[in-house]
């Protein structure tokens, strides 16, 4: 059995299945896919596919189905991920151009990622240890009170109510607006509390109480903002697909409810050259993703966006949809 045509008979195989759920017979594939050989043949490659481990018989059927290192060929030998139709670019534009914030931008992603592909949409938040303060807003609330606005070049907006100790101005808050954005614009995030303490002894001594309570609120925003997070959406797609997950779909639901898992499961990810790194099955360390794979890419400054499923997916199809939505992501994001 030649390589190319052992590929193609895989190939045909995962197509077949991932279409129609069930397991894949050689009469099927003889008469769906011009494969130019007999059906004994056939019968014959697929007896070698098996002893390779790359196709299984689920339980008595005579049909096979293919297994996590069958998927795994199937993905590593995909000569290129294909286009999406003009019609679902359309749809990522106009979904997710505008000037909305952060947070709005990434559940619109994870919205329309799920549509795209009818699986599990994550997306994790950009890593903000790289991030750099963009603008910094102080509006009063009361005689007292200051809302601190910390906005980064992530697009991450942070806001705090913050007690001056005394009455405070907008005529005083505008100079110690202008004392904190002149020394911290450009600053990362994680350098903050190091640098804060300089800012608040260059402002006027009477200024010194508010300008340290607001220090102090900058600080509390800059920690929150470097928490890593993730949005989901589509979870229901997964009680559409009790099929392919007859032991259990109660793991899959439990990693993703799980944050650190799927976090540090998105971190772990390595690049692949064509841009989305896949891993299937078993290959994920987590014992409740055994039946499910992940699909994801980098987008900005690396965080990552992408989608878990069953193992039985249209690999191609998410693969570029994966891709498309991370390249808006980054263009939209400015990374």
């Amino acid at each position: 059995m030649s390589e190319p045509r052992k590929l193609e008979v895989l190939r045909a195989i995962v197509e077949d299945y991932v279409h129609s759920r069930e397991p894949v017979g050689s009469k099927a594939l003889v008469e769906r896919h011009h494969l130019g050989v007999s059906s004994a043949t056939i019968r014959n490659d697929m007896a070698v596919l098996e002893e390779e481990g790359l196709i299984a018989a689920p339980h008595t059927s005579a049909g096979r189905i293919p297994t996590d290192k069958g998927y795994r060929l199937f993905v590593d030998r995909i000569s290129q991920v294909k286009p999406l139709s003009a019609a679902e670019r359309r749809a990522i534009h106009s979904l997710l151009e505008g000037p909305d914030d952060l947070d709005d931008i990434l559940e619109r992603t994870v919205r329309l990622l799920s549509q795209l592909t009818n699986q599990v949409a994550v997306v994790q938040y950009p890593h903000s240890k790289r991030a750099l303060v963009r603008h910094v807003e102080f509006v009063l609330l009361a005689p007292k009170q200051v809302l601190a606005v910390l906005i980064a070049d992530t697009g991450s907006v942070g806001q705090k109510v913050v007690d001056a100790g005394a009455d405070v101005s907008n005529e005083a808050l505008m100079v110690l607006r202008s004392r904190f954005l002149g020394s911290i614009a450009g600053t990362q995030l994680d350098l903050l509390p190091q640098v804060l303490p300089s800012v608040v002894a260059l402002c006027p001594p009477e200024l010194r109480g508010a300008a340290q309570a607001l220090a102090v609120g900058l600080q509390a925003l800059s920690d929150t903002s470097r928490e890593e997070r993730i949005l989901m959406a589509g979870t229901a797609n997964l009680a559409r697909s009790n099929v392919d997950f007859p032991l259990s779909i109660g793991p899959v639901l439990e990693a993703l409810e799980e944050q650190v898992v799927m976090l540090r499961l998105l971190s772990d990810m390595g690049d692949d050259p064509r841009g989305v790194t896949v891993s299937i099955g078993r290959e994920n360390p987590y014992d409740g993703l055994a039946e499910a794979s992940v699909v994801a890419t980098g987008y900005g400054s690396g965080a990552k966006v992408g989608i878990l499923g069953p193992t039985r997916m249209d690999y191609p199809t998410t693969m570029a949809a994966v891709r498309a939505v991370a390249r808006y992501l980054s263009r939209i994001l400015g990374g």
